[in-house]
């Protein structure tokens, strides 16, 4: 029986849980552009680094209906806070209904608004940062963000390979603007990075310590 390889990718990596399962399918009856959820593969791999890397405090630029959230909260330490902006604010009630049905209110703290502004507002260091924006905002969401991030942290952004579109001549603004930004964390000595070709791409970064 013929199977592809994101099937097969699906059966051999940890089953999502039961409340991711149900917000990917309500994502995509309820929501616009619902391919934009992160979904059972990335939610794992995000899940897993953010395990492996234990963190006590995780930023997330665009939360959308809250899965990648609720996957990257699995992973802090015993009393860790998730901080997850979005503009959007006709989706704060979902991602609301979601964290509560995850059990994460004590871990994850929505913030309604722009991220622009908001970051530079923000008094804590964080060992994680995920970028899921605006995507002619990615430079700038880079900019403001890695003073944020702890010695050692990951950085790890979404879309870094936009359909392909990045080897390509821009000719639209979503694609110059990340291919800005590939070429910002790519350039920036204060980083270790690696594009992991997993869905649209996968920006992965590690602050170099001290």
């Amino acid at each position: 029986m013929y199977i592809n390889i994101e099937s097969y990718i699906e059966s051999h990596s940890t089953e999502e849980s039961k409340v991711l399962e149900e917000l990917f399918r309500e994502t995509h009856l309820h929501a616009v552009h619902p391919r934009m959820v992160s979904g059972h593969i990335q939610g794992r791999l995000l899940s897993l680094l953010s395990r492996l890397k234990q963190p006590h405090r995780i930023l997330e630029i665009g939360t959308y209906t809250g899965y990648s959230a609720i996957c990257l909260a699995e992973g802090l330490k015993t009393g860790g806070k998730l901080i997850s902006i979005e503009i959007n604010d006709e989706l704060e009630a979902i991602n609301r209904k979601n964290i509560e049905k995850a059990g994460m209110c004590d871990k994850v703290q929505l913030i309604t608004g722009d991220a622009k502004t908001i970051i530079p507002e923000l008094t804590d260091e964080f060992e994680l940062i995920f970028i899921d924006g605006n995507k002619q905002e990615y430079p700038e969401y880079y900019e403001l963000s890695k003073s944020k991030l702890a010695s050692g942290g990951l950085l790890i952004a979404d879309n870094a390979l936009w359909s392909g579109k990045v080897i390509k001549t821009a000719t639209d603004p979503q694609t110059r603007e990340i291919q800005k930004f590939n070429n910002m964390v790519q350039e920036d000595p204060s980083m270790r990075n690696f594009i992991l070709p997993v869905r649209d791409g996968l920006m992965i970064a590690e602050k170099i310590q001290a």
